[in-house]
């Protein structure tokens, strides 16, 4: 879609110019005409772009990710979800994400889970199950290697710092 938009914005451009100087101008009873051509083309053109914007396999999967991290999901999940095999999708999501679909997943899950933690008094095995962690202690030992400190200090030390500001 760039690549579209490249090549769009230098028309869309020049046409906007073309139809202000019209209406400027005015100069003869058939302007309204040639205002009205340029906003077809116009129209047609973001119709062209709509059309040409289909979500990329790496948008898919991110939209699944985000609706689904609560439940269960594995990279075979995700594979099926965008008919990918896992090194085509993993090669696509690095360059765009910067990690692999299911880095990605684990990423967002401590995201929402530091959310809940600063926010909520929910306890931690509710929170490890609110995003998707099987077991609470998968959830702590992966947050504490992530963020470098335990789920418990990170929520009081969040909580103050919110507090402060």
């Amino acid at each position: 879609m760039a690549c579209l938009v490249e090549k769009a914005y230098p028309l869309l451009f020049e046409w906007f110019f073309v139809l202000g100087m019209e209406v400027q101008a005015q100069s003869d009873a058939l302007w309204v005409c040639r205002i009205k051509r340029y906003l077809i083309q116009i129209l047609s053109l973001l119709e062209e772009l709509n059309r040409n914007s289909e979500h990329s396999p790496v948008d898919v999967v991110l939209d699944y990710i985000h609706t689904n991290y609560p439940r269960k999901i594995s990279l075979e999940d995700l594979t099926k979800c965008v008919h990918l095999n896992r090194v085509t999708l993993n090669k696509r999501f690095q360059e765009r994400c910067g990690n692999t679909a299911m880095g990605y997943l684990l990423s967002h899950r401590l995201k929402v889970a530091s959310d809940l933690l600063t926010h909520t008094d929910m306890s931690l095995n509710e929170i490890a199950d609110a995003t998707g962690f099987e077991y609470d202690t998968y959830f702590i030992k992966q947050f504490t290697a992530r963020k470098g400190m335990s789920p418990t200090t990170y929520r009081t030390a969040s909580r103050k710092f919110a507090t402060a500001q």
